[in-house]
C-alpha cells in the first residue's frame, strides 16, 4: 500500500511540475510579447514627437483616447506613454547601448562556425516574432528579442529611473537575463551599485585569479541587512550572515552553493575551523570566505593560504579548480594588500565590506578616478 501511494505521489509530483512550467512558459510569453508593445508604442510617440508632429498635449490625447476605448487598461497614461518612448530611446538602433552590444556580439564572434551560428539564430528569430514587432534592421531584432524581452517591464523601469550610462544599462540587463533575477532582485542591485563595485573589483584582483574572475567577485560587498550590534565581534558576523543566508548569496552573487560554516579541517593532529565555505558551479571550485571585523592586517592572508592548501589536498575532487580563499575585511590600507600579495602565489581576494549602502556618487566618482588612471597608463 506504501509503494502505491509512494508511486501516485511521483506520478502527481510529476503533474505538477508540468503545470509549472507552462504557467512559467506563457508568463514569460505574456512578457516579452507586453515588452515588445511598449518598445512599438515608443517608437511610434517618439518619432511623432522628435519630427513635430505631436506635442504634449497630443500625448494626453492619446492617453485618454486609449483610456476611453479601454478602461481600466493600466500603463497608457501620459506618464506611461512617455516611459515607453524612454524606454525606444535607449535601446533603439541610434543608442550607445544598442553599439556597445552590437560591438560585444562582433567580437564574440571570431570564427566562421561562430558567424554562421549566429546568421543562423537570427533567422529563426525573424521567422518566429510576434506579428506586433515589426522591424527591418535584424541585429536590433536579436537585441530586442533574445534580451529586452527576457526581464519584466517592472525591472526596465528600475534600470531606467537609476542607470545612468548606456555601459550601466546594459550590465544590469546582461546581468538579470543571465541570473534570472527578480524585480526585487535587480532592484537591490542597482540601490547597492553592483555597477559601480563590479568595475572597480575588477581592477583590484590578483593576474591569477583574472582569468577566472569575470564578474564573478566584488569589492566592496554590502551587508545592509545584517543589523549588527554595536561592539559586535566576528562570531556576531558569522551568526548575522547565516540567519540571512539568503540575502548574503544574493549579495555575493549566483552560482553559489552554501556547503556550511565553520567547516572542520583536519591537519596532523589538530582541527582547524574555517568560516564559511561555498562551492561555485561555474567556477567549479571551492570559495572560502573569512571573516575579520576590523581592518586588513597581512598574518591574515598566512592563514587563508594554510586553509586553501589544506582545501585543495584533501577536500578538492580531481576535477575541480584550485580553491579560491576571499578575505572579508571592515577596511583596508591599498598599499599594505599591494605588499602582503607580491609574493602570494595562492588565489587569494581582500575585499572590503560595508554594513550601510555606499553613496552612488562617491562610486562613480572612484570609477571616474580609475579610468583616468588606466587611460594616462596606456
Amino acid at each position: 500500500m506504501k509503494n502505491t501511494t509512494s508511486n501516485k505521489n511521483v506520478d502527481f509530483d510529476s503533474i505538477l511540475i508540468l503545470i509549472q512550467e507552462a504557467r512559467a512558459r506563457v508568463y514569460a510569453k505574456a512578457n516579452a510579447e507586453l515588452v515588445l508593445l511598449y518598445f512599438n508604442v515608443g517608437k511610434i510617440v517618439s518619432e511623432k514627437v522628435s519630427a513635430g508632429k505631436w506635442g504634449e498635449n497630443t500625448v494626453q490625447e492619446l492617453a485618454d483616447f486609449i483610456n476611453a476605448k479601454q478602461p481600466g487598461l493600466s500603463g497608457f497614461n501620459r506618464r506611461g506613454l512617455y516611459r515607453m518612448r524612454q524606454f525606444y530611446e535607449s535601446y533603439n538602433e541610434h543608442s550607445a547601448c544598442f553599439s556597445i552590444w552590437c560591438s560585444i556580439n562582433e567580437k564574440s564572434s571570431t570564427t566562421n562556425t561562430q558567424q554562421e551560428t549566429t546568421t543562423q539564430r537570427k533567422s529563426e528569430i525573424v521567422t518566429t516574432l510576434p506579428t506586433q514587432f515589426q522591424l527591418s534592421d535584424n541585429e536590433l531584432l536579436v537585441f530586442v528579442t533574445t534580451l529586452l524581452s527576457q526581464i519584466q517591464w517592472s525591472a526596465h523601469l528600475h534600470i531606467l529611473n537609476k542607470a545612468k550610462s548606456a555601459e550601466e544599462k546594459l550590465f544590469y540587463i546582461q546581468l538579470a537575463v543571465k541570473e534570472k533575477l527578480s524585480v526585487r532582485e535587480i532592484e537591490r542591485q542597482l540601490n547597492t551599485c553592483i555597477f559601480e563595485r563590479s568595475m572597480l573589483g575588477r581592477s583590484k584582483v590578483l593576474d591569477i585569479i583574472q582569468p577566472i574572475q569575470q564578474n564573478f567577485f566584488k569589492d566592496p560587498y554590502i551587508f545592509e541587512f545584517l543589523n549588527l550590534p554595536e561592539g559586535h565581534i566576528e562570531k556576531d558576523f558569522e551568526s548575522a550572515i547565516i540567519q540571512n543566508l539568503q540575502k548574503f548569496i544574493l549579495e555575493i552573487g549566483k552560482g553559489f552553493a552554501y556547503m556550511g560554516n565553520q567547516y572542520r579541517l583536519q591537519v596532523g593532529n589538530k582541527d582547524y575551523y574555517t568560516d564559511l565555505l561555498f562551492y561555485h558551479r561555474e567556477l567549479q571550485c571551492l570559495v572560502l570566505f573569512e571573516l575579520k571585523i576590523q581592518e586588513f592586517e597581512p598574518e591574515f592572508l598566512g592563514k587563508l593560504n594554510f586553509y586553501l592548501e589544506a582545501l585543495d589536498r584533501d577536500i578538492k575532487r580531481p576535477n575541480e579548480n584550485p580553491s579560491i580563499g576571499i578575505l572579508l575585511c571592515k577596511g583596508k590600507d591599498t598599499e599594505v594588500v599591494e605588499y602582503a600579495m607580491a609574493r602570494n602565489a595562492s588565489p587569494a581576494i581582500i575585499a572590503e565590506y560595508e554594513t550601510k549602502l555606499i553613496d552612488k556618487k562617491l562610486l562613480a566618482d572612484k570609477l571616474h578616478q580609475l579610468a583616468e588612471v588606466l587611460k594616462r597608463e596606456r
